[in-house]
């Protein structure tokens, strides 16, 4: 197994600790809500254990679900392309079958990150029970962690969350011990939301307000992450004032003049945009020689949008593919982090739906003057609030593209009259329908887990 680490350690002990820890948490992950450790295993013993942990960045940082990317609506796969794929699970999610099966992993490596970031937790009550600059810092990560692969897991398999409902709607098993015997129980989702609101807060403090390494995470990106969290519960005041506390620290963007559009994968991997990297574990539905973009989306791009030309390639055949991924690679997994242009979006977002049309237009045009050809942008304009929340949606939808976050878009304004949606495929001659609402926007939870724990499966 390669191993990506940003931050270099030293020891033979350390690395047997931190090779040790990988592969018995991969081999356990199967059974993260049943399994018992190994109590062989090297255990942390000092704070530098505790960041080697941190920094392994192929557990904590590349390995959130896909999922619900595969089943959104920016692409679709030719009748051909469908046929050739490998495995079921494929067919069934793209078609959004009923009762497909979801693999094990879509649920499984989030819990991972859960279970590291526990084991920190516990640990450093030991190591260091009188707190410190390092130790609150690796506390304030590991909290950050945690409730990033809940806001994940929430996203995709339990319902969308809905104040008037929350309190009985069934949410994710909320681990918060390292312990494998307590029996994991589906908290509901308000539960679900407080807990992943309340570790990201936690978390502020703790954190350094920046990091040399984006795989860290900082206090500006916890707040960029409350926006995003209270953004999907619909709390649009609180989503503004994080993101505006986000953008007060950081507010570049990417001057898309300066990219190639040539090149074959334009935007850099950490480039000045991303708060906190992260990425999805990939899925066969979205290899870029299969998945072709939406010809009504592509088609929504300006003649001297630069985003026509950065985010896509030319397939030569009448289709396109996606190239403009914020991890600097063409591949099927997709960046699933934290960018600076997400945050302008959700602020603008905001001001729309607290009546303040000016301030909305400013950061829509903001951004949008970085991503069109110099001199050839005409700032956005209207006249009422609720069309600049269109226009914003609207922008919002091309601008982040293969983000993961286009699924938690959908159910979230599936809620509301003005922007529900129902979302179509054509395979062949056959149409498939995902209507507003529907039970399938919540995910199946696999069987096995079903099975190994006892919890309650998603009605369908």
């Amino acid at each position: 197994m390669k191993n990506i680490i940003f931050k270099k350690h030293t020891g033979s002990r350390l690395i047997l600790l931190f090779l040790v820890l990988v592969s018995t948490s991969v081999v356990s992950c199967k059974k993260y809500l049943d399994a018992k450790p190994n109590q062989q295993q090297v255990v942390p013993s000092n704070l530098q254990d505790l960041q080697v942990l941190l920094d392994n960045v192929l557990v904590m940082n590349r390995s959130f679900p896909s999922i619900g990317e595969a089943a959104a609506d920016n692409y679709y796969v030719t009748i051909t392309d469908y046929n050739a794929l490998v495995t079921v699970e494929d067919k069934s999610l793209y078609l959004w079958q009923p009762n497909g099966i979801i693999p094990n992993g879509q649920w499984l490596a989030p819990y991972q990150v859960v279970y590291y970031a526990n084991q920190i937790l516990e640990s450093l009550e030991q190591i260091s029970p009188t707190p410190t600059v390092q130790s609150q810092q690796i506390k304030g990560a590991a909290l950050f962690f945690r409730a990033y692969a809940f806001l994940q897991l929430a996203s995709i398999f339990s319902k969308p969350y809905n104040v008037q409902t929350a309190d009985n709607d069934l949410g994710i098993p909320i681990r918060l011990t390292a312990d494998f015997n307590p029996i994991s129980v589906r908290s509901t989702n308000q539960q679900t939301y407080d807990r992943i609101v309340s570790d990201f807060k936690e978390a502020v403090p703790l954190l350094p307000q920046s990091s040399v390494y984006p795989s860290q995470p900082t206090r500006i990106a916890a707040y960029a992450v409350l926006a995003r969290t209270y953004l999907a519960m619909g709390q649009y005041s609180m989503a503004g004032a994080y993101a505006d506390s986000c953008l007060n620290l950081q507010p570049e963007l990417i001057n898309f003049n300066i990219l190639s559009t040539t090149s074959a994968n334009p935007i850099a991997r950490f480039n000045k945009e991303t708060l906190f990297y992260a990425m999805s574990g990939g899925s066969t539905l979205l290899v870029p020689s299969r998945c072709k973009m939406d010809s009504t989306l592509y088609s929504s791009y300006g003649t001297n949008d630069l985003r026509k030309t950065i985010y896509f390639k030319n397939n030569n055949n009448g289709s396109y593919a996606f190239k403009g991924n914020y991890d600097g690679s063409q591949s099927a997994t997709i960046f699933s982090g934290l960018a600076t242009d997400e945050i302008y979006l959700i602020r603008a977002e905001c001001y729309a739906r607290a009546g303040q049309t000016a301030n909305a237009l400013t950061d829509l045009n903001t951004l949008l003057q970085t991503r069109w050809k110099a001199g050839t942008f005409v700032p956005l304009q209207a006249t009422d609030s609720n069309t600049a929340l269109t226009l914003i949606l609207s922008e919002r939808r091309k601008e982040l593209i293969f983000r993961a976050l286009r699924w938690t878009d959908l159910r979230r304004l599936n809620q509301e009259a003005d922007f529900k949606i129902t979302v179509k495929r054509n395979l062949g001659s056959t149409l498939y329908q995902l209507p507003p609402k529907d039970l399938r926007y919540e995910f199946l939870i696999p069987q096995e887990v079903i099975t190994t724990s006892g919890i309650p499966q998603n009605p369908r």
